[in-house]
């Protein structure tokens, strides 16, 4: 793990250095941060990497077993304020590591959407910060309506994120999945034969057309009374063992005890019977 923190240190400090315009602005005057922007994203990968899902226990976490990686450690505040800050910066560096990667030049990509759920009753979605950004919609994977956004994703097979975007719940998905290949176009103009797979809800002959347009060949399963779509043969439903949840993870279902077993009546033996006077 200081391996790999010190690689990213020094890849990041690389990055500021050959695009400076990429650190958060600050004023010319002022207090430098002891913490540089480089060591805070080192930081920022860190923590999922070691699995601490909260800032609290990842800062105390840190200031107990990485001063030798990091001279200076803010507190949980100041790291959640400077993280917020450098949003940008955090999105720049994972499009760069990413493709450093050999997954980066798959020539098959995946594109899906989930649910992300927001809230549950009425009265969180009208006192709600997300009131205008979240609405209600329906998974069909999970057959119920629910309130929140809805995160689109494009990766490669092997899981290695390509681009995203965070949407209302009503959104529809072909439009998204063209805005996101709209926003950066030399994604899928520097690679002639790149297959997109998706579901039945990415249709649409002027849909397939702009993802002809932009150097992208759409496979997926044909809908209800079209005919058989070229290719389909190399689709193939995923194992019940290869899923990642069947559950929804806001909404756990709870485990199931068995039913006991109503016993049956059995006679006594003969031998237990009273005789009859």
């Amino acid at each position: 793990m200081d391996t790999l923190a010190t690689a990213l240190y020094v890849r990041t400090d690389d990055l500021l250095k050959e695009f400076p315009h990429l650190a958060p602005e600050r004023p010319d005057t002022g207090i430098f941060p002891q913490l540089s922007d480089a060591e805070l994203i080192t930081l920022a990968v860190m923590q999922p990497l070691l699995g601490f899902r909260s800032e609290a226990r990842w800062v105390r976490y840190a200031h107990a077993h990485l001063r030798h990686l990091f001279p200076y450690l803010p507190q949980q505040p100041g790291y959640n304020k400077r993280l917020r800050a450098a949003a940008g910066l955090m999105l720049a560096c994972i499009r760069v590591l990413a493709a450093s990667t050999s997954l980066w030049t798959d020539d098959v990509w995946v594109v899906d959407s989930t649910p992300v759920e927001c809230g549950r009753s009425r009265e969180t979605a009208k006192r709600s910060d997300l009131a205008g950004w979240a609405e209600y919609g329906y998974c069909a994977s999970h057959s119920r309506y629910f309130w929140g956004l809805r995160l689109h994703l494009v990766c490669t097979l092997q899981g290695l994120p390509v681009a995203f975007a965070l949407t209302g719940a009503k959104a529809d998905e072909r439009e998204t999945l063209l805005g996101m290949l709209a926003r950066d176009p030399a994604l899928a103009a520097a690679r002639p034969g790149q297959v997109i797979i998706g579901d039945k809800n990415y249709y649409g002959r002027d849909f397939e057309a702009a993802l002809a347009e932009a150097g992208l060949t759409l496979l997926r399963p044909a809908r209800q009374g079209e005919p058989p779509r070229p290719g389909t043969q190399f689709l193939q439903a995923a194992a019940p063992g290869h899923r990642i949840s069947e559950r929804h993870l806001q909404g756990p279902a709870r485990p199931r005890t068995a039913r006991r077993g109503t016993p049956s009546r059995v006679s006594p033996p003969a031998c237990c019977k009273r005789s009859s006077p």
